[in-house]
């Protein structure tokens, strides 16, 4: 989608594999989705997809992200650890949490240095964390009992960009930086996955009808919208939802961002 003239583009379609999250390749070349539990990657131009090694990672999902330098991919697997991957070389970066806990990536911050992801704990209780991408000492954003999900640096490293339902049973866009958290959508819809474009200017998200609980696939009336100063922009209405933008999806020079429709046919 080119947020300028709001013009879409086909760039791949399949009846054979379900495609979800596309990222984009900090070159700007590739797009990176995920299916059937692997990682793929296709030429921004169109193509074929080609797999991308994950040595010996699980079969993953659809929260993945790819490093600043392009060179490393972290995703989350069903095992719900987190694993990096360099070079088709796989290290897990998650810890053991206790029985039931589960890691569900979304953000790297933009020096390369921090994950952001979801942790959900056995009671199904979902909250913003943060890790170091080498490894290391998981740390809480929030620590409450409201549903959060999707958390996405900023591209200023200090705001975290999340979806959560502390204002309403439908879920709304926040961020957060230390103890501060900023509302910025507050409608009848269901919004989630916020994410910023690389220069700041919008954020682009999911929003599905009101009433829906959770963030379901193959639901009618998806909107994919940018906010843009306050303001909110209708962009594109797909047949889609699970897996239409999850993760981080912007070309680097934020004209363009990429997601995934499932059209019925």
């Amino acid at each position: 989608m080119d947020v300028r003239t709001g013009v879409s583009r086909l760039v791949f379609a399949s009846q054979e594999i379900l495609v979800e999250a596309p990222n984009w390749s900090p070159d700007g070349k590739w797009l990176l989705p995920n299916g059937d539990g692997k990682l793929f990657r296709v030429s921004v131009d169109g193509g074929e997809l080609e797999e991308i090694p994950l040595g010996g990672v699980p079969p993953i999902n659809n929260d993945h992200v790819v490093s600043p330098d392009g060179e490393t991919v972290y995703v989350s697997a069903e095992d719900g650890h987190l694993y990096a991957v360099t070079a088709g070389v796989a290290r897990r970066v998650s810890n053991e949490r206790g029985a039931g806990f589960r890691y569900y990536l979304h953000g790297v911050s933009p020096s390369g240095s921090t994950l952001a992801y979801i942790g959900m704990d056995s009671a199904r209780n979902t909250n913003v964390w943060t890790i170091p991408a080498a490894g290391g000492i998981d740390v809480p954003v929030t620590d409450d009992e409201f549903a959060d999900d999707g958390a996405e640096f900023g591209p200023d490293g200090e705001w975290i960009y999340f979806n959560s339902e502390r204002a309403s049973a439908n879920a709304q866009l926040f961020r957060v930086a230390g103890d501060v958290v900023e509302q910025l959508t507050d409608d009848e819809r269901v919004n989630w996955f916020p994410h910023p474009a690389p220069d700041g200017s919008a954020i682009a998200y999911v929003s599905f009808p009101p009433g829906t609980a959770g963030h379901p696939a193959d639901v009618e009336d998806v909107r994919v919208r940018l906010l843009e100063q306050g303001e909110i922009r209708e962009i594109a209405t797909v047949f889609g939802g699970q897996g239409t933008m999850n993760v981080p999806s912007w070309s680097p020079d934020s004209r363009f961002f990429a997601y995934v429709a499932y059209p019925v046919r």
